[in-house]
């Protein structure tokens, strides 16, 4: 038995119903939408959620809470060691976009402090773990934070 000379059982399969091809197919004319009316147009029928003009289920329940999704702001982490590779004295936004490390130029950079640092580089970013602060001061280096863009 191969893959290509397997076949469906007899009525597995059914061919789909070709509505609206004439009166004798017992679908046709008005193809099971009935006479006129909202649903019986093209592109008629009521959006998700519409009760008829009752006051709908998710306008009579309170809302609740506050959610902070809208408003948050993401950052791009790359950790200490992945700085260690780059090879540079100087490391900026560019410079991490260039090394793939980052991949939107206009994403917000946080460095943390995963991996080890054996040279004085400084480093600009938007936002800095203490452990980071920490490793790349220790190698003699500064972690110089960028001045927030304000809106």
């Amino acid at each position: 038995m191969k893959l290509h000379t397997l076949s469906n059982p007899d009525g597995a399969k059914h061919s789909h119903k070709r509505k609206g091809k004439g009166v004798g197919s017992g679908n046709g004319k008005t193809a099971g939408r009935g006479h006129k009316g909202m649903k019986a147009r093209s592109g008629g029928g009521v959006r998700p959620g519409f009760e008829g003009g009752q006051m709908p289920l998710y306008r009579k329940l309170p809302q609740r809470g506050f959610n902070n999704y809208k408003f948050r702001a993401e950052y791009a982490v790359v950790n200490v060691g992945a700085l260690e590779a780059l090879g540079l004295e100087e490391i900026t936004r560019n410079d991490l976009v260039v090394a793939g490390l980052v991949r939107a130029s206009d994403a917000l950079v946080k460095i943390l402090g995963e991996g080890e640092l054996s040279k004085k580089i400084t480093v600009t970013a938007d936002k800095f773990s203490a452990s980071a602060v920490k490793k790349i001061e220790d190698a003699g280096g500064k972690a110089v934070v960028n001045a927030p863009v304000s809106e």
